[in-house]
């Protein structure tokens, strides 16, 4: 070998201390490589976007399933009765919660901050968790903290829709003593349609065009109206295809119809 060179097999011979020339990407080999890596992002974003969406899906059947956990508990603790009441005032229709055991979005009243419905559980049976009374996928915003600073003081309202009674306010021209309970978690008895009673809790999907934000109503909706979770009264839930809109509450600009539609979601619910 000839003395003060260096031998590389690939460029040959050239004087010792010369760097050898290594040959970059050009422009258009690094375009390419960038419109590669753009199309592999738009395939996957969509599989994510979908992936995200069942994830928060079943958070939401998680919280679901906790609330049914707390509330066996508490029917233990109550003669095997389910959260009911307080006992309802025809004076406060602002409320929405004239007739007792009527279903309600509610966890506590506007007069006093009484609560009501899956808000009895707030105190001591998931205290160490209240946010499970709100959906993770609600389509408006939603603020559940301003909800839980309004409990037991004026109205506030969880992300699910409770049935502790199957009363609507058709039931106001009925004797109360008629009125239905249905709060005894082993025997819950029929709803409407001649069906026994299952399900208990789902997803608030509540439609009102035009809203009443002065009242507390307005358009409340999860997992964009395609799909409903639903908790059962053995504590199983269930995901449940909503595109045809059975399990959506909506009342147009008619106040009145929204308890019926309300029971109505949650009788479809019982088929299962």
């Amino acid at each position: 070998m000839t003395a003060g060179c260096q031998w590389n097999p690939r460029v040959g011979p050239h004087p010792r201390g010369k760097r050898a020339i290594r040959r970059g990407m050009s422009v258009i080999e690094l375009l390419v490589v960038m419109g590669i890596i753009a199309f592999l992002i738009a395939l996957l974003l969509p599989s994510l976007a979908v992936s995200r969406k069942n994830a928060i899906l079943v958070l939401c059947a998680n919280n679901q399933k906790h609330l049914g956990t707390a509330i066996h508990t508490y029917a233990i603790d109550h003669n095997q009765k389910i959260p009911y009441g307080p006992k309802a005032d025809p004076s406060s229709i602002a409320d929405f919660y004239v007739v007792d055991g009527m279903v309600t979005s509610q966890i506590s009243l506007l007069n006093g901050g009484q609560p009501v419905g899956i808000g009895l559980l707030l105190r001591n049976y998931v205290a160490w968790n209240p946010e499970i009374l709100f959906c993770p996928d609600a389509d408006q915003p939603f603020n559940a903290d301003r909800e839980l600073e309004r409990f037991g003081t004026t109205q506030a309202v969880s992300g699910y829709f409770y049935r502790h009674g199957s009363n609507t306010l058709e039931s106001l021209s009925k004797p109360p003593e008629t009125w239905d309970d249905h709060i005894r978690l082993p025997d819950l008895g029929m709803n409407r349609n001649g069906e026994r009673i299952k399900a208990l809790l789902l997803d608030q999907n509540f439609v009102v065009n035009p809203p009443l934000p002065q009242f507390n109503v307005i358009t409340r909706t999860n997992h964009e109206l395609r799909r409903t979770n639903a908790l059962f009264a053995d504590g199983s839930v269930m995901t449940l295809d909503n595109s045809d809109g059975r399990y959506t509450a909506d009342i147009g600009n008619v106040l009145q119809r929204g308890p019926d539609k309300i029971l109505a979601a949650l009788e479809w619910a019982d088929r299962q």
